[in-house]
């Protein structure tokens, strides 16, 4: 699996420690960059090509990051056949999650939900609110997470465009 990767000067540090370990997990990784730290750089002159690598197929999914990642992730997401979740830090959820009726106190449930649910080809970090262990036990997470398959989740995807 080739991993597209990108961030803005905020992350740019803690992108090349993600990429030694997805390697090490034995993932291919392409790097969109930045390769400098340049403070007045754009996110989206990274994520972008990154996302579009993941919508065309160039890579299986991506990884990006950037101060609270939702700007980043609003970048990719406007790139057709991407969809983009953000993650910022653990929350328990309040309610039932599914209409199983599961109801789950696990702080990462929402990654998990992201790829069950929505099957999200793309993963935007948090870099100022997340340590370097908690980015990679998220990833982890969800890179081992698969879509579910469910008729429901498959007919609202579609309806995204």
């Amino acid at each position: 699996m080739t991993i597209a990767l990108a961030t803005d000067h905020t992350g740019i540090e803690a992108l090349k420690e993600i990429q030694d370990y997805l390697e090490d997990l034995g993932y291919s990784c392409h790097n969109f960059g930045p390769q400098s730290l340049d403070p007045n750089d754009d996110y989206n002159d990274f994520v972008t090509p990154a996302a579009r690598a993941v919508a065309s197929g160039e890579c299986d999914k991506g990884i990006v990051m950037g101060g609270s990642g939702q700007g980043e992730a609003m970048s990719a997401n406007r790139v057709a056949g991407v969809r983009c979740a953000v993650f910022y830090g653990p929350a328990v959820p309040r309610k039932v999650v599914d209409v199983s009726g599961r109801v789950s106190h696990d702080p990462y449930e929402i990654v998990r939900l992201s790829r069950e649910h929505n099957d999200a080809n793309m993963l935007s970090l948090a870099a100022r609110f997340l340590s370097l262990e908690d980015m990679k036990m998220v990833i982890k997470l969800w890179l081992e997470t698969d879509f579910s398959n469910d008729e429901r989740h498959i007919r609202r995807i579609r309806k995204l465009g």
